[in-house]
Order: structure tokens, then C-alpha cells, then sequence
């Protein structure tokens, strides 16, 4: 069963997103300005988040190595200092790919305790069939929080919030307070099924208690950054809220009646919401597979 819940979970569609080896000359990274001093910027890989200001420049998320160059530059045409800052959301590779060079020229990385945990360890991603090696000392966080912890910089308050068993057991989301800006990371994917790492500790009923987290941190008029997907709202993140909780809720009646993962992969339980959701790197069936085969695991 173990092979077939593999076979669901992986795939071309879902390894490429993730893929380290892809071609990343054509990648453009575009930035969008959300308040005086936060910007959103879109590449390969998790989306970044930038403050930028008079006290220096703090980055959240790194995506790839060979990206960095193209990032710095970026950051540059907004602010003329160095990132002083970096700040990673969880472990997975297309968010701290960059950390070893940003590391190197003297960025201090910091995030929760259990992704320097998981960083510093080789690592098994049962959904890609994949192991990712430990990386170097000079990618790995240098400060590390459990709960929450907060910088003071650029004219405003940014809240750092540990969202446990999310998407993986070392989840932040950061809330930039004076600008009303909030960065979901990887528990937050916009318009599309979310990938949960449950053999990093991810479950759904986590991503649902980190979507509740953002939902009581944000207003109508909050930009909220999600890890993957284009800028939302508090009425998108609600959205999928209510779309995680449903699909949850059958998937989980399905699991205590003893049905399998392939089986309930197959049993249609987020059709109506597959329109809207289901056209992302994961096809419904694999998420299923995913979600299913992680209750199963508790």
C-alpha cells in the first residue's frame, strides 16, 4: 500500500515545482509593493516577503541558490543595504535554497527551532520519494525561537508566530503589524491544494489552525503573502479555511471507516471544490492521497 500511496503522491507535475536541477535563467523576480517599507516578490519557489527601510532590509525566504544573484538585485533596486535579516519560514528546499549564499555575505538567518533541526539533518520526503542531504553550516539559522519572537525594525513591529504541525512541524508566519501585512508561508497556498509534508510533521488539521491564526491576525484590508499562489485576502484565506475544514471532515469519516488512502483518493470527496483548487501542482487525487495517508499515520 505504501507504493501505491507513493505512486498517488508523486509525479512530474509535483517534482518540478520542487525540483533543484530546473532551468532558472528565464526566472524574472517581481516585486510587489504592499505598504511604504513590504514588498511581495515572485520567482521560483516559495514567494518572498522584503522589508525594506532606514534601519536595513529583512528577507523572508531565500528560494534557490542559483536565484540568489537575481533576488539580490532585486532587493537592491529597492534599497541600497545588504540583507541583514533573513528569515525562513520552514525547511523545504524551494524556501532556503538561497540561505548558503545569503549566509556567506553575511545575512543572519533566523527561524523556528525545529527547521534548523530538520536542516541539519539528512531528510526523507516520502510524497517526492526524495532525500535532501544537510545542508552546510553556513545555510543553517543561526537564531531560533519556539513559540513566537518579534523584530523591531523599519519603523513597525514584525510578529513571528510558530504554527505547529502545519505544513511541517517548524512553521512561521510573520505579521509586518504597521503594515498590515501578513506572510502565511507554505500553510497557505492561493487557489490551489496545498502540499502538506506529513512525514515533516504536517497534518491538516495543523494548516487549518495556522489559516484560524491568520484569520484572527488580519482585516478585509490585510495583504496576506501565501508561500505559493498569487497575493491574497483575508476573503481568499477564509476561502480555504473553509475548503481545508470540509475536505478534512469527509476525508477523515472515510479514514475511520478503514477505507485506504488509494480508495479514498478515488472517492471524490473535493469535487465541488476541484474548479477552484484543483488546477495547482497537485491534482486532487494526489492531496487526498496526502491528507489521507497522514491521518492514517495518528
Amino acid at each position: 500500500m505504501k507504493k501505491q500511496l507513493l505512486a498517488f503522491a508523486t509525479g512530474a507535475a509535483i517534482f518540478a515545482v520542487f525540483a533543484q536541477d530546473q532551468d532558472f535563467s528565464k526566472v524574472e523576480i517581481k516585486p510587489t509593493r504592499l505598504s511604504p517599507t513590504v514588498y511581495m516578490m515572485e520567482g521560483a519557489g516559495g514567494n518572498l516577503g522584503v522589508s525594506a527601510g532606514e534601519d536595513t532590509v529583512f528577507l523572508v525566504d531565500s528560494q534557490f541558490a542559483p536565484l540568489t544573484p537575481k533576488i539580490e538585485a532585486a532587493v537592491n533596486a529597492i534599497s541600497p543595504k545588504p540583507v541583514q535579516f533573513l528569515f525562513n519560514t520552514h525547511w523545504h528546499y524551494d524556501h532556503v535554497g538561497g540561505n548558503e549564499n545569503l549566509g556567506k555575505s553575511g545575512a543572519i538567518i533566523v527561524a523556528q527551532d525545529n527547521v534548523r533541526k530538520r536542516m541539519g539533518t539528512d531528510q526523507f520526503m516520502a510524497a517526492f520519494n526524495q532525500s535532501v542531504k544537510a545542508s552546510p553550516k553556513a545555510a543553517l539559522p543561526v537564531v531560533t525561537f519556539a513559540e513566537s519572537m518579534s523584530f523591531h525594525l523599519n519603523g513597525e513591529r514584525i510578529d513571528v508566530i510558530h504554527v505547529p504541525n502545519a505544513h511541517t512541524d517548524g512553521d512561521a508566519i510573520l505579521h509586518f503589524t504597521g503594515s498590515d501585512v501578513l506572510h502565511m508561508g507554505d500553510t497557505f497556498f492561493n487557489g490551489m491544494y496545498p502540499f502538506i509534508d506529513t512525514g515533516s510533521g504536517g497534518s491538516i488539521e495543523g494548516m487549518i489552525a495556522a489559516a484560524d491564526r491568520g484569520l484572527a491576525l488580519s482585516t478585509d484590508k490585510t495583504k496576506i503573502i501565501p508561500g505559493h499562489g498569487p497575493l491574497g485576502s483575508r476573503a481568499d484565506l477564509q476561502a480555504y479555511r473553509q475548503m481545508l475544514a470540509s475536505v478534512a471532515e469527509r476525508i477523515r469519516k472515510q479514514v475511520d471507516a478503514g477505507k485506504s488512502p488509494e480508495d479514498i483518493a478515488k472517492a471524490g470527496v473535493t469535487k465541488e471544490f476541484d474548479e477552484k483548487w484543483g488546477k495547482g501542482f497537485l491534482k486532487p487525487e494526489q492531496f487526498v492521497a496526502i491528507v489521507a495517508g497522514g491521518m492514517r499515520k495518528h
